[in-house]
């Protein structure tokens, strides 16, 4: 670990707790006492209102924070991966959204810290999902966010078609597939969806509300069960 994201682990460990001790945060971090007495005194001495001694513990002053973008090479990483997958798989809506965040949190980022965020070491490509799946993905999360029943075209694997009214409950990620999980009204039971083989969708005026064994908590109960 870096020194500069160790002093930052330091902090962290000493936020919100009544006191900590130099062999605890040795142990934790997996460096020497004498390491830890070192740092704790470079924090003091930048401003970092770090109380207690040696020998009997420290503590942070309380109403003391951080700025909220401080992250370690790890952390920037997973942000970075996780947003270029919801670019890759999650449509057109949140691979945006996705973009945005990223733009934000490197507009308050030091230079060296930048360049982290530009480097990542695994990748998303982007043809990783079927477009006719991300085209579909947009408009069932405002489904589910609205609680609104959806029009369907659906094919089977065998090709043949049928019109599906459904309460839309969940999207899941089943590489390399898209499944949405609902209540289908015409066959009154769970019912799972490929999202590439939905050909044509239409979101309803028409709301739901929980109704007992219709409920994303029941369907999870009835997964041995539920088909597509």
């Amino acid at each position: 670990m870096r020194r500069a994201d160790r002093l930052f682990q330091i902090i962290e460990r000493l936020r919100g707790r009544a006191s900590v001790t130099a062999r605890e945060l040795a142990q934790q971090l997996e460096v020497s006492e004498r390491t830890i007495y070192r740092d704790v005194q470079d924090l003091m001495a930048s401003g970092v209102p770090i109380e207690g001694a040696a020998g009997v513990g420290y503590a942070l002053r309380r109403g003391f924070d951080l700025p909220p973008i401080l992250f370690d090479a790890d952390e920037l990483e997973a942000l970075v991966v996780s947003a270029r997958l919801v670019q890759a798989l999650g449509g057109a809506t949140l691979g945006d959204a996705a973009q945005r965040a990223l733009h934000k949190i490197e507009a308050v980022l030091p230079p060296a810290r930048r360049r982290e965020l530009a480097e990542p070491r695994l990748y998303a490509p982007p043809e990783a999902v079927n477009p006719r799946t991300t085209a579909q993905l947009d408009l069932v999360r405002r489904a589910i966010a609205s609680r609104r029943i959806v029009r369907l075209e659906y094919a089977r694997e065998d090709g043949e078609r049928s019109q599906r009214e459904i309460r839309p409950l969940a999207i899941v990620y089943w590489p390399p597939n898209w499944l949405l999980s609902a209540w289908c009204e015409l066959r009154g039971d769970f019912r799972t969806f490929r999202t590439d083989r939905i050909h044509a969708a239409e979101l309803t005026s028409r709301t739901f509300h929980d109704e007992p064994g219709k409920t994303f908590d029941d369907l999870l109960r009835s997964l041995p069960d539920c088909r597509g």
